[in-house]
């Protein structure tokens, strides 16, 4: 540590250097160290958290040109990624593997050595003229067995400031950590930028993770998924670690569900993105603790869980007052707020889905914006990116829960597992276990690719968990260590199969909507208790009729017929025996594919056909038996 530490003296101004010798950690020096070599950056901000740190981070955010400050609504900023920029990129983030270490062949890998090599590359003098702001943060709530200190290196005045929305910070606990303790750093440049301060060498862009130093390296893009290396970036390390030490670590949104006799019911839910993950967390009512990420462990038998982070980077495409009053109020309401590819015209910030007609014109990422405005491909652009997003506290939220920041997290007494199911799946259903609901809702996850995922929307894909792009393990050993987490546990959590975008065959209209999520969740919250009886279906066990009457009554005010009933809970026979290949066929190319997986798939395929022989191909909800 004395030789890393003497060469910073020699480089950090004195107050820097001041603030970083109060941390005693060998891999924090060396880290900065590197990463002030390899970057060049004119100046270095070390940053304690302090409120007047905070401010200057906001302030050189607009001063920078990241942000502009240009809203009517005080707090509220905005942000623009290149057009180019829009979301995760698949097809460049890698992970670097070390050679002769066996690593999962579908995940995207590069050669550790050579991947090495050009990102230092492209990161070499990246910071010239710049300042590098370090940011100490922590994941997982604060002196908490889940915690996981984390810091990012950056030049972006933008990232500095929304990663302190959604972080805790972490200064404090680093000053307290030593050397034996791990770590997750990221390293972030967003290149050279073009007149509009957006990363110019888009196709250079580069994110790579070095899961043997827990390290994360972004370069030439803004775009958040991509360069707040703390997102889903350290959620592929965080697996990795959750794997080795026996707990999970998810895509889960966490809600408290209010039941009778004013009992609070917690569940966690996986969806991929833009499948209502949430909208869910967000229902009215109800209190949200996590949108996004949680770690999950098994504290003296009990399934408790944690929100990883303290904020939302949240899609915004479709909040309207209507249908998401609690979030509506904060996006329009005095606070601080990030918005990143909105339209912005008159001082206001503008999206897809908002509930009123948007403007003709305005400044959006594209630059100056108007109504027919095409791209370079010839294809029309749209007054916001689909993929526009929004960055807050959750403690700005009315119903944020107030167990955010327990360092024990709570007691999860349902998982929810849904995608996007055209064809199959009804609403909601509940497992036959826990194995069975890790296999055939969580491992057997199918959805459609959305905007979030720079490429051709609309394809089909097995998505397991909602995690399958952030794996940094095989998936076989991914559901094998689920598996296990639930033996392990004295109370396991029941699981639930959700699916919001069930359409008529026949005509293609949706079955369900939007709001009547809120009934599901109600259901699911009795069913925990065992307080409502269901029917056994093949694929899980059903609502009666008579409780969904008096559910949609009391919850949305709303009469609900029984043809609504018989079309959204009728078992699709050939729809989910064909879902059951598909899932098979897509565990059978995987690598440590455990057992129980061909045996749920196998089991529910014989109760399918068994019905089928009985019933036909279409059956309805009330040929089955009460249970």
């Amino acid at each position: 540590m004395a030789k890393t530490i003497v060469k910073l003296k020699s480089i950090l101004k004195e107050e820097e250097y001041r603030k970083l010798q109060e941390i005693q950690n060998d891999e924090v020096h060396r880290f900065i160290y590197e990463s002030i070599e390899l970057c060049q950056p004119d100046d270095v901000f070390i940053c304690s958290d302090t409120p007047d740190e905070i401010a200057y981070i906001k302030n050189m955010a607009i001063v920078s040109g990241e942000e502009s400050a240009a809203l009517l609504t005080p707090g509220h900023t905005f942000h623009f990624d290149g057009i180019h920029d829009q979301g995760r990129d698949r097809s460049v983030t890698k992970f670097l593997v070390p050679k002769g270490e066996k690593f999962p062949k579908k995940l995207n890998q590069k050669d550790r050595d050579e991947g090495l090599k050009e990102i230092r590359e492209l990161l070499k003098g990246s910071m010239k003229g710049r300042t590098m702001i370090v940011r100490f943060l922590c994941l997982g709530p604060l002196n908490s067995v889940f915690s996981i200190p984390c810091m990012e290196c950056t030049d972006s005045w933008y990232v500095a400031h929304v990663v302190d929305l959604l972080y805790r910070n972490g200064y404090k606990i680093f000053k307290e950590i030593g050397n034996d303790t791990q770590i997750f750093k990221t390293l972030h440049s967003s290149g050279e930028l073009d007149e509009r301060k957006n990363s110019k060498n888009y196709d250079k862009k580069r994110i790579y993770i070095d899961y043997t130093t827990n390290t994360v390296y972004s370069v030439n893009t803004q775009y958040a998924g991509n360069s707040v290396g703390f997102k889903k970036l350290a959620l592929r390390l965080a697996i990795r670690k959750a794997h080795s030490e026996g707990y999970l670590a998810e895509h889960f949104m966490i809600m408290g569900v209010h039941g009778p006799n004013g009992r609070k019911t917690y569940f966690a839910g996986a969806f991929p993105s833009g499948c209502g993950k949430t909208s869910t967390a967000m229902l009215p009512g109800e209190t949200v603790l996590s949108d996004d990420l949680a770690y999950v462990k098994n504290i003296n038998g009990e399934c408790r869980a944690v929100n990883v982070e303290k904020g939302i980077f949240g899609i915004i495409q479709d909040v309207n007052p209507k249908d998401d009053p609690i979030i509506w109020k904060v996006l329009t309401s005095p606070g601080e707020v990030v918005f990143s590819n909105v339209l912005v015209k008159d001082g206001k910030p503008w999206w897809l889905g908002m509930g009123c007609e948007l403007p003709k014109e305005g400044i959006n990422f594209s630059g100056y914006w108007y109504n027919g405005k095409k791209d370079e491909k010839g294809e029309p652009i749209p007054p916001a990116h689909k993929n526009a997003r929004y960055a807050v506290c959750l403690k700005a939220l009315e119903n944020c829960d107030e167990a955010l920041e327990n360092p024990q997290g709570v007691v999860i007494s349902g998982i929810m597992f849904g995608g996007r199911d055209y064809r199959g799946y009804v609403p909601v259903q509940q497992s036959f276990d826990w194995t069975h609901g890790v296999v055939a809702y969580g491992a057997s996850l199918e959805t459609e690719t959305t905007f979030t995922i720079v490429e051709e929307e609309g394809k089909y894909e097995i998505n397991i968990m909602s995690i399958q792009d952030f794996l940094s393990i095989s998936p076989g050993n991914y559901i094998k260590n689920y598996i296990e987490f639930g033996k392990k546990l004295k109370k396991q959590p029941t699981i639930f199969g959700v699916n919001y975008f069930l359409k008529d065959l026949k005509t293609g209209e949706f079955l369900n909507s939007r709001r009547d999520k809120h009934v599901w969740v109600k259901w699911m919250e009795l069913r925990v208790h065992e307080e409502v009886k269901a029917r056994r279906t093949p694929t899980g066990l059903i609502p009666l009729y008579e409780d969904l009457v008096e559910l949609f009554r009391k919850v949305l005010n709303k009469e609900y017929s029984k043809d609504d009933y018989i079309k959204q809970f009728t078992i699709r026979v050939p729809e989910n025996l064909a879902k059951i290949e598909r899932v098979k066929k897509f565990w059978q190319q995987e690598e440590d594919t455990p057992e129980e997986v061909y045996e749920i798939l196998e089991g529910q395929k014989n109760r399918l056909t068994e019905a089928q022989k009985k019933f036909g191909d279409y059956i309805s909800p009330e040929k089955f038996e009460i249970v």
